[in-house]
């Protein structure tokens, strides 16, 4: 094999190449590496790069080897054809009925035989239940206000009675302004047109954009100090999930004159989530969200901002290593050997942390062998990393090196799951968070001032928030409103039971 060089994935006998002219040779190594980032470019997915899974083409979402069975694609599409269904209605006896308390009955009881025709008399105590959900026609409720003005008889002066202090004084209700801003939120994801649609056909009710805009700016008023207090909530956790995604940010006020990169922040605690729109990715705006004085251990990507924290305060997401290990992997020659060996014992290990998860296996086993499989990883990461590589090389094996280089600086945060319980391995927990905002960022665009980045902080916060805690997001947008009117305080982010009786749930890779 000394004989044969390969370049771009051609095999080209030595004494061909070496008698090819130095400038020929230069420009053929010049086009070959061009060639493979081209291919490399056009080979990732979400299982090798951080492309988010909607972006892969249908015969890029999952290998052969595991594409589901058809009943478990009925499964994952949640099929109706189950015996027993009766589709998705509110669970109840199991049939799916709701409770017959909460329904208008109609008897229909049956006057005669209809086999022989005679009179029937009593009544079925167990009749066949049939129940139809149907939505009544909605009608805006109108309220109007009238206020007197009345002459004083010893002075002239006139005197205007006043609105009491439950009476909204933009001529708009609570529930209303904060719809409106439900319906802009990541959840719903509706334009300033689309909600003007929505409320123009269900209510009957027309609103400008302006008037959409300054409800948007109430709730955003309305839910700032209960936002603030779930950040410093979060901030006192023992494990938070951080993760970012570019959100741009127009110029419409003049606060981004230069024109920067918008970035979706989000750090997640259990029950809560906080996000935030900043103009910068840098190691401050992760001190910003995060805490300086943070003393937990933060769940990441291997981003450089997050280097400011010590290591042992850091779990490095094995989901993205293993996007890693397979780019790695799909390149050719001796990268492959080592993205596959690599792929092998991120594959061990997971197997062994299911078997924790199932209950086969023990902490204190599972300790003992990861402390094994360990030390060969980090082996094969420091040969691999030893392989001579030019500073500007842009071969896939200078690629993979640097890529390796990089885990090996951050390699005792690999394991910090395995040294301490209730640490999950992977960051899938922020990036589940960050779905939702991903979507709306394609359907609007961003944002198109620094008020509307503020808004859409914090409308995702309480919205998310309030999911994973399973609370009514109108009623708590309602509620702001109303507090703050009112000058009484605001509803809580923050979940009960406290902080120390929930343990949030762990979210394992596909390994």
């Amino acid at each position: 094999m000394s004989d044969i060089i390969p370049i771009a994935g051609i095999e080209i006998p030595k004494a061909d190449w070496d008698a090819t002219p130095a400038s020929v040779q230069a420009v053929v190594v010049v086009l070959s590496e061009r060639l493979s980032h081209i291919e490399e470019q056009l080979k990732q997915t979400s299982r090798n790069s951080s492309r988010p899974p909607s972006s892969d083409r249908l015969s890029q979402s999952q290998p052969k080897s595991e594409e589901p069975t058809s009943r478990q694609s009925c499964e994952s599409r949640g099929s109706k054809g189950t015996t027993g269904s009766r589709g998705h209605r509110k669970p109840g006896n199991g049939f799916g009925f709701y409770p017959v308390e909460e329904a208008h009955r109609h008897h229909h009881i049956p006057e005669m035989c209809r086999h022989c025709g005679e009179v029937l008399s009593g009544v079925d105590e167990h009749p066949h239940r049939h129940q139809v959900i149907e939505v009544p026609p909605l009608k805006l409720q109108l309220e109007e206000h009238q206020l007197h003005q009345l002459t004083c008889e010893c002075c002239g002066q006139t005197t205007r009675g006043q609105l009491p202090p439950d009476v909204p004084p933009t001529g708009y209700g609570d529930r209303l302004v904060s719809l409106v801003g439900l319906l802009s939120s990541g959840e719903y994801r509706q334009s300033h047109s689309m909600t003007q649609s929505l409320l123009s056909v269900v209510f009957g009710l027309e609103l400008s954009r302006s008037c959409i805009q300054r409800m948007r700016r109430q709730v955003s008023a309305a839910v700032s100090a209960p936002v603030a207090a779930a950040q410093e909530y979060v901030q006192s956790q023992a494990s938070v999930h951080s993760d970012e995604t570019g959100f741009p940010q127009r110029n419409r006020d003049g606060s981004n004159p230069q024109g920067r990169k918008g970035w979706l922040w989000v750090l997640c605690a259990p029950l809560v989530s906080i996000f935030w729109v900043s103009l910068n990715r840098s190691q401050q705006a992760a001190k910003d969200l995060i805490g300086e004085g943070f003393t937990g251990i933060v769940h990441s990507d291997r981003y450089g901002a997050y280097n400011w924290l010590p290591v042992h305060q850091r779990q490095v997401c094995w989901a993205h290593l293993k996007r890693d290990f397979t780019q790695i992997a799909e390149r050719r020659g001796v990268s492959q050997e080592i993205g596959n060996a690599l792929l092998a014992r991120q594959r061990r290990l997971f197997r062994w942390w299911h078997r924790v998860r199932d209950g086969t296996m023990t902490r204190t086993q599972f300790v003992e062998a990861v402390a094994h499989l360990r030390t060969g990883l980090k082996v094969e990461l420091e040969s691999a990393c030893a392989l001579p590589v030019e500073a500007n090389e842009k071969s896939p094996l200078a690629k993979s090196v640097r890529t390796l280089r990089e885990i090996l600086k951050v390699e005792d945060a690999l394991w910090t799951f395995v040294e301490t319980p209730g640490i999950e391995p992977t960051n899938n927990t922020a990036e589940r968070a960050l779905r939702s905002a991903v979507i709306w960022r394609r359907t609007t665009q961003g944002s198109q001032s620094s008020t509307g980045s503020e808004f859409v902080g914090r409308i995702l916060t309480v919205t998310t928030s309030l999911k994973a805690q399973r609370r009514n997001a109108w009623d708590f947008l309602s509620e702001a409103l109303r507090a703050q009117r009112l000058g009484l305080p605001a509803p809580s982010l923050i979940p009960l039971p406290t902080p120390q009786d929930v343990s949030m749930p762990l979210a394992l890779p596909q390994a």
